[in-house]
């Protein structure tokens, strides 16, 4: 029996229990599971398992009916985006960007919080090896069963790098790790500032914390809060879109659908022990934190201002000036009855 994590699991002829990708003539995808008396069934016909237990991966096997199907096994991002899910899953894009920017390497101890269906984990699994250390934490036990029977269904077995580990984050890290151990943290949570002091205390100084979070408020919230702990470096946010391509011979344009917006990424360092960061030299919107006179925090009106959000004020030559380019003087407006004057149009300019 193959090494659930070895090459030997990826490579060779279909095996009994194994997972089989089928594409069909128009492009549609099929995932089954080969057993000696299976077979896959459609309404055009149906063939047998037994045809392709044995045989090399990319081979074509014809149904009942004559339609012919390509036989490979999954890719990791194929798998994913097919696999049973209990909670959403992290779209490959953004699992890719998670190990590369967040620099998750051969044997690295990485703790992962939010584990969902297991999307995300087996990316890092694959990236720290059998010699690395995959620390997951899931607060409901549902999803941390589903996400088991995902990771064990794809490398064929338990991984022997992973602990996965019911409970909530900030409870369970002290007694899954020592502090300062840890390499990498990836927190996938409604509210990841809430576990920035246990992130703090694991990782060791220069370790990466990475979080996934959905929404600009949680990412906003995030931000200024890592900048407040001041344990970490100056957070960097990014987003990313993956569009397709339509290629057909001299047809060659991008496909009308798209992976757009999924989710934002925020990255930070953790700083030495008692070091302060250099001062950050950046100019800031006007108002991007505003206080009151007294020192308080300021009204919702003016924290939710123009300028408070990063807009660029237009000034008033900009504005008289885009007036006078489309001839609307203030007495051609409407009045506060909503009638409006007609606009003269310019005499055209003789010759």
């Amino acid at each position: 029996m193959p090494a659930p994590t070895g090459a030997e699991q990826r490579r060779g002829p279909f095996r009994v229990g194994e997972r089989v990708q089928l594409t069909d003539p128009r492009g549609r995808l099929h995932t089954i599971t080969l057993q000696p008396d299976g077979s896959f069934h459609t309404h055009k016909g149906y063939f047998r398992h037994a045809e392709l237990i044995g045989a090399p991966e990319g081979v074509v096997v014809r149904n009942t009916s004559g339609v012919e199907y390509l036989a490979l096994r999954p890719l990791l991002s194929d798998y994913v985006l097919s696999m049973p899910r209990g909670a959403a899953v992290v779209y490959p894009k953004d699992a890719g960007q998670v190990v590369t920017m967040g620099d998750v390497f051969p044997g690295a101890t990485v703790v992962e919080a939010g584990v969902g269906s297991g999307g995300l984990t087996l990316s890092l699994l694959r990236a720290v090896g059998d010699g690395g250390r995959v620390l997951s934490v899931e607060r409901r036990e549902d999803f941390a069963a589903i996400a088991r029977g995902n990771v064990e269904a794809f490398f064929g077995g338990p991984h022997p790098a992973w602990t996965l580990t019911v409970g909530d984050l900030a409870d369970t890290l002290p007694t899954l790790v020592a502090p300062g151990t840890v390499d990498r943290v990836v927190l996938d949570m409604l509210a990841p500032w809430e576990n920035l002091d246990a992130v703090a205390g694991a990782l060791a100084p220069g370790g990466v914390l990475v979080c996934y979070v959905a929404t600009t408020t949680q990412l906003s919230r995030l931000a200024e809060d890592v900048r407040t702990d001041g344990r970490y470096t100056e957070p960097e946010a990014w987003e990313s879109m993956v569009r397709g391509w339509h290629l057909e011979g001299l047809a060659v344009r991008p496909q009308h659908r798209m992976v757009g917006h999924t989710g934002f990424l925020l990255t930070t360092r953790r700083l030495a022990d008692g070091v302060e960061p250099p001062q950050r030299r950046r100019r800031p919107a006007k108002g991007s934190y505003p206080v009151a006179e007294d020192g308080a925090p300021a009204a919702d009106a003016t924290l939710w201002s123009p300028e408070a959000l990063g807009e660029r004020e237009v000034s008033d030559k900009k504005v008289r000036r885009v007036r006078r380019d489309l001839h609307v003087a203030p007495e051609d407006l409407a009045d506060a009855s909503g009638a409006a004057t007609d606009v003269v149009p310019d005499e055209p300019a003789d010759g």
